[in-house]
């Protein structure tokens, strides 16, 4: 998340950086983990179960079965506090009723383009979704809510998911559980490389999945952007990242508080202030020092504010909003004394957010309803994030009647023609001299 060498230039001089961020490349793009993967993802696919079996006693020390028990994956509540069950609960009911809401806008159709031309759309969903819930250095709960149950609400007839074993060799039971509402088909023990290529390659199911879902870490992300041409995928996720704007109005440490929030993610999550007061920028600087002295994941947001976190102060809020869309960062915060400016000019982001009273982690754990899953790494520039729309295909169809075939076989043997298309312009004269005869 950085800004491009020509907004600057045409920026010059209406902006200044208190804190300016690193230069050092994301940790997907560096080539040993492409090598890594690739070799990977071709051993798998020509050993199929036995490569995956080998990569998940070595990467994972897993060498149990791979398929979670439907007992088991029910009754996982069961073993989780009562206080955590009735937040995944809350979570899992709020994305689907978004999702569901979401799918009831997209409708099908039909138009007449001309006289006795009918052309239309209906939306099919995907036959097979795979999806990814990642549990390493954290279970990210809600992940189940933002691929299962999205895609569940859009009607697809199969979603088989995959979480990686714990240290003890189990499945985590609050992923579990959020897969299970969710309305997980199958449910599989494995983690990595190895899991996307399961999926994708249909290791454990009677056919390979048609689109993998999910984040991981930049493995994973590798073996997605490697499988994608086979396999739809969501998008290729990076880094999670986040950025604010905010004016002298904004709370110095919420913004911090807002800025770590992202941080804590990765060491090389991103984390971006823009602001119109020199002065609010210098406290949500001084205001990330001493939140980070307390918290307990520093070693993680320590170095990724040191390393990829950014403030820069700008002249007008004009150039506040130009600077941002630039960056065109994954989650957006907008906290000003006219939040309604910026979201009617602002055009790349993946999620934004206004107001003081809202911030990313409502939409992480989903307790807002949006998806957060979302283009990373300046993807928002000219890519939307996960939805239901993402999991149904927008299939055309047309419809032709006898009477309009004048208007419409006369004009493609003249395109055709002029083409040198010969075998197109017979499929239109043939069905002209037929009309006529």
């Amino acid at each position: 998340m950085r800004f491009s060498p020509q907004t600057l230039s045409a920026l010059d001089g209406k902006f200044s950086f208190l804190k300016a961020p690193s230069e050092a490349p994301a940790a997907q793009y560096a080539p040993k983990v492409t090598e890594t993967v690739s070799s990977m993802l071709a051993d798998i696919e020509g050993r199929g179960l036995t490569a995956v079996e080998e990569y998940a006693l070595k990467l994972d020390n897993y060498s149990g079965d791979f398929v979670v028990s439907q007992g088991d994956l029910e009754s996982s509540g069961e073993r989780l506090p009562t206080d955590l069950r009735e937040a995944i609960e809350l979570g899992s009911r709020r994305t689907k009723a978004f999702a569901a809401e979401s799918r009831r806008h997209l409708r099908d159709f039909e138009y007449e383009t001309a006289p006795g031309v009918v052309c239309g759309v209906r939306y099919v969903p995907i036959r097979q979704v795979g999806a990814y819930l990642p549990a390493g250095r954290f279970p990210l709960t809600a992940s189940a809510f933002m691929s299962i149950g999205v895609a569940k609400e859009a009607g697809v007839p199969l979603v088989t998911a995959a979480t990686p074993p714990g240290p003890d060799g189990r499945a985590n039971d609050a992923v579990l559980y959020a897969a299970y509402l969710s309305g997980v088909d199958r449910m599989y023990v494995l983690g990595g490389v190895q899991a996307l290529a399961t999926l994708a390659f249909g290791l454990l199911d009677e056919l390979p999945s048609d689109m993998l879902v999910g984040a991981g870490n930049a493995f994973v992300a590798e073996a997605k952007r490697q499988l994608f041409g086979r396999v739809a995928i969501d998008l290729p996720a990076g880094p999670s990242e986040v950025a604010v704007i905010a004016d002298d109005t904004a709370e110095p440490e919420i913004v911090a508080a807002d800025l770590l929030g992202q941080a804590e993610h990765g060491p090389q999550s991103p984390a971006a202030l823009v602001t119109t007061s020199p002065v609010l920028a210098q406290q949500v600087s001084d205001a990330v020092d001493r939140q980070l002295a307390t918290l307990s994941t520093h070693e993680i947001a320590g170095p990724a504010w040191r390393d990829f976190g950014s403030i820069t102060v700008a002249d007008t809020r004009e150039t506040a909003a130009a600077l941002m869309d630039d960056l065109a960062p994954e989650h957006l915060e907008v906290i000003t004394s006219d939040d309604d400016w910026y979201h009617d000019r602002l055009r790349n982001y993946g999620s934004i957010f206004l107001g003081p009273w809202s911030t990313v982690a409502y939409s992480d754990k989903g307790m807002a309803g949006t998806n957060h899953t979302l283009p990373t790494a300046g993807g928002a520039k000219h890519s939307a994030g996960l939805s239901v729309s993402r999991f149904v295909k927008p299939l055309t169809y047309q419809r032709v009647a006898r009477e309009a075939t004048p208007s419409t076989a006369e004009p493609v043997r003249v395109i055709s023609d002029a083409e040198g298309m010969e075998a197109h312009s017979r499929t239109a004269t043939y069905r002209l001299d037929r009309y006529q005869n």
